[in-house]
């Protein structure tokens, strides 16, 4: 039977916006090596099948158009994730790292080069999560102006296909290395690129031969109509936003997969991956309290200068104690976030209250290692998630705590596995390797 599916969101600040404040948190700083050296050789030693690296072209100075509030309540450092995951593939073995790079502002020829030497350095760990990006202020530190929602996923494909086709541009046995001939390479094997769109041109060939994986594995994240297309179409796995329950993830899964089917795929050719914070605690009491300190920590100018970047809207215009507003038909990602807002509004909740309110609410799930253990296990034997993305809301005790305390439990009940029984990221999925 095919395992549970784990991944360790990487970040040493924690992924709660009160994280970094908690008692007993790492010091905030997203480049400290060793915590994240630690932290990597931890999820590998737990049997995790991936680490991944978010990433953000900008600081999130969409709020009050203010670097100044950018940087007052939140932590908004981000080092480049491919040099970091560099590192890390040289102190551990096994298990997969990934990224993300964006398709709106990265050419083609740079990501793929950058993709294939990790793969290769790592032995075919690599993998890379696509995204559109969100805010003018990541078009803007390119010197470009974002474009809409559905130019971008439009552009989204034509850059995975562009990746992919430079990939492909060698054989996977175009290097000879035929010392007595002085035969390195036999340039029949290799291929011009020839990509011309639209969006992007490259000649090509690639100049590094094809990754070990063949692909490295391509994640993507969202929710929107115009992204699960293009992930049934194309993706090997998808970061989604956790379901309120059960039977919401259950048919929710389904819609997924039967798309993928449409496409001409297997349904496990697409893993479905949701975001998981896990609050864990002794006793349930122990759990409530620190939800509790999670919620007194808590700024919410620390949720509202995200929201402005990720909605590309700015909520300083807003007073905080003032009713949140009717807005949704000023954002180009209506389908996600009109749910939370309309919510928002239909409780009567303040723009204060709103904060706390998504602060507290999404990927957290809180309770014993043993409550939380049954209830992963549920929703995968359920057919619900193929795994989760493990986002610890601070470091390290959150992460510690899901790595001595749930993992164990997971293996106990013969959902997670207790050794790797491959050596890529592809393998660790179940994914096979893509023919050239």
């Amino acid at each position: 039977m095919m395992s549970l599916h784990l991944a360790l969101f990487l970040e040493t600040t924690g992924c709660h916006y009160a994280g970094w404040r908690m008692p007993g948190a790492a010091k905030p700083n997203p480049t400290d090596w060793p915590l994240i050296k630690s932290l990597a050789q931890k999820a590998e030693a737990a049997k995790f099948d991936l680490i991944f690296m978010a990433d953000k072209l900008s600081i999130d100075d969409v709020y009050g158009d203010s670097v100044t509030e950018a940087v007052r309540h939140r932590v908004t450092e981000r080092p480049e994730p491919f040099t970091v995951l560099s590192a890390l593939g040289a102190v551990t073995d096994k298990i997969g790292l990934a990224g993300t790079i964006s398709s709106s502002v990265i050419q083609p020829f740079a990501a793929a080069r950058t993709l294939a030497t990790l793969d290769h350095l790592t032995g075919g760990r690599a993998g890379w999560n696509v995204v559109t990006s969100t805010s003018d202020a990541e078009a803007a530190n390119f010197g470009q102006t974002l474009l809409s929602h559905e130019q971008r996923y439009e552009k989204a494909e034509a850059f995975i296909k562009a990746v992919r086709t430079l990939w492909d541009s060698w054989a996977d046995d175009a290097i000879i290395g035929d010392r007595e001939n002085g035969i390195y390479a036999d340039g029949s094997r290799i291929r011009y690129a020839g990509i011309d769109n639209d969006w992007f041109s490259s000649r090509g060939p690639l100049n590094i031969s094809r990754p070990p994986q063949g692909h490295p594995v391509t994640f993507q994240a969202g929710g929107s109509g115009p992204f699960m297309e293009l992930a049934a179409r194309t993706a090997d796995a998808v970061f989604a936003a956790e379901k309120p329950d059960l039977a919401s993830a259950q048919a929710w899964y389904a819609a997924v997969k039967a798309r993928v089917v449409a496409h001409g795929r297997t349904p496990d050719s697409l893993k479905i991956l949701p975001g998981l914070q896990p609050v864990i605690g002794r006793t349930q009491k122990e759990v409530d309290d620190l939800l509790n300190e999670l919620k007194q920590l808590h700024h919410p100018l620390a949720t509202l200068t995200h929201l402005s970047n990720t909605m590309n809207y700015d909520w300083a215009q807003h007073d905080l104690d003032g009713p949140v507003p009717d807005i949704v038909g000023q954002l180009a990602r209506k389908e996600r976030f009109a749910p939370m807002l309309s919510h928002a509004r239909e409780q009567g909740m303040t723009v204060r209250q709103f904060t706390k309110w998504v602060a507290g609410s999404g990927f957290i799930v809180a309770g014993t290692a043993q409550s939380l253990a049954a209830r992963i296990a549920e929703w995968y034997q359920q057919r619900a998630v193929d795994g989760f993305v493990v986002m610890p809301p601070w470091i390290p005790e959150a992460s510690d705590a899901f790595f001595n305390d749930v993992v164990p439990l997971l293996q106990e009940r013969g959902v997670f596995r207790a050794a790797y029984q491959a050596d890529t990221l592809r393998g660790h999925l179940g994914l096979e390797r893509p023919a050239r």
